[in-house]
């Protein structure tokens, strides 16, 4: 399974970015997908799950209200929306894919996610 990641780069606090990531995992419906984020020293966290049906999500405290996770199984990609962005969301972004046998099931530790992207770096500049 191999996933791809883009959308990253420079953005000023309050931007606005996307970041989209595309994966060959399948069947899609069966992978719960993830973005996470890795600050320099600091330990992978997790930021946004969505389930493989679809209509679940689940958000980490400091991006909620602000990162929206969305998912297109037609198309096989799920894309992070960030919005008001923080000095502090400047770190590199991974996506990830896990096998769930429910489509309904939500992962949101990065050791229940067994396939991962090579990450995509976002510096927040203030």
């Amino acid at each position: 399974v191999q996933l791809q990641a883009s959308g990253g780069g420079l953005a000023q606090a309050g931007g606005s970015p996307r970041l989209s990531c595309t994966t060959s995992a399948r069947p899609y419906s069966h992978y719960a997908m993830g973005w996470f984020r890795q600050a320099p020293g600091k330990e992978r966290d997790f930021v946004a799950s969505v389930t493989g049906s679809g209509d679940i999500f689940r958000y980490d405290d400091s991006v909620k209200g602000r990162f929206t996770i969305s998912r297109d199984n037609a198309k096989n990609t799920v894309l992070l929306q960030m919005n008001n962005l923080r000095p502090e969301d400047t770190a590199v972004y991974f996506c990830a894919a896990g096998f769930t046998s429910s489509t309904r099931v939500s992962l949101t530790s990065a050791r229940e996610y067994k396939y991962w992207g090579q990450g995509t770096q976002v510096t927040v500049s203030s």
